[in-house]
């Protein structure tokens, strides 16, 4: 079976959007499953099985392939650590439906491997109807590149007093360029938006919260503008730098977590 087995989790009451876009991103396979059966695995071949848990081989019906494209039968085995209940006992799962965000298993047809704590989910259509367009976000040709960090950053100031513009480019896991635009005018409150191409765009606005492009920024930007990247050399532009840095972070509001990364 496929290694590092993981742990099987109902779906927390408040799943962020942020969890959604994680799993999603994380998966090759997003798969609706009915458990069919279960075998506890004995303790001393699950390695690294954490007290309180009981890992299972898992073999499960296909009911609905929500995204991949990797071949799928009608059947699945995978391993999966749950925790004991209340009386110390192993839950039944039988005849349960899960959503399992997954990745295929190498030469191994109809093993599939969960991408982390909480790759088994608890079914109910009102998460699938939060998943769904989280998978079309992520499988659309312009869904926003993954950001890795920030390249460059520099500030401008203008020829009025309190006027200014600050750009920032971001590393992208494709190397796809995209930045981030700071403007500040006299009397006015500061507007900023991000571009996602070569084209730098003055009338760019910020994403929309809860979007993949916002996942993109909030999840990903370091909560510092790096002093390396700040390529401003007079100070006062510098400390404009950071301070627009810090405005488009505030804009963006936190990335909130429900449940951990590993």
């Amino acid at each position: 079976m496929a290694p590092t087995p993981i742990a099987a989790q109902d779906a927390p009451v408040q799943l962020s959007y942020a969890d959604l876009a994680d799993l999603g991103d994380s998966s090759e396979l997003v798969i609706r499953a009915q458990i069919q059966r279960q075998i506890v695995v004995e303790p001393e071949r699950a390695p690294g099985l954490s007290p309180g848990f009981a890992r299972l081989y898992i073999e499960a019906r296909t009911l609905a392939l929500m995204t991949g494209s990797a071949p799928i039968g009608e059947s699945l085995r995978y391993l999966v650590d749950v925790p004991l209940d209340s009386k110390g006992k192993v839950p039944k799962l039988k005849k349960q439906e899960v959503l399992l965000f997954a990745r295929t298993v190498s030469d191994r047809p109809g093993e599939v491997q969960l991408v982390g704590p909480e790759g088994q989910l608890a079914y109910s259509p009102e998460l699938e109807a939060r998943v769904r367009p989280v998978l079309a976000a992520l499988a659309s040709p312009e869904a926003p590149p993954t950001i890795t960090g920030v390249r460059d950053a520099l500030s401008v100031a203008g020829n009025l007093a309190g006027e200014s513009e600050t750009q920032i480019f971001l590393e992208t896991r494709d190397r796809s360029p995209v930045s981030l635009t700071v403007l500040r005018r006299p009397g006015r409150e500061p507007v900023w938006g991000v571009s996602w191409g070569e084209i730098i765009d003055q009338a760019a606005r910020p994403p929309e919260p809860n979007t993949l492009a916002w996942y993109r920024l909030a999840c990903a930007l370091p909560q510092r503008l790096p002093s390396s990247a700040n390529l401003s050399r007079v100070p006062a532009e510098r400390a404009q730098a950071q301070r627009d840095y810090a405005f488009v972070l505030a804009s963006l509001g936190p990335c909130v977590r429900s449940i951990r990364r590993d």
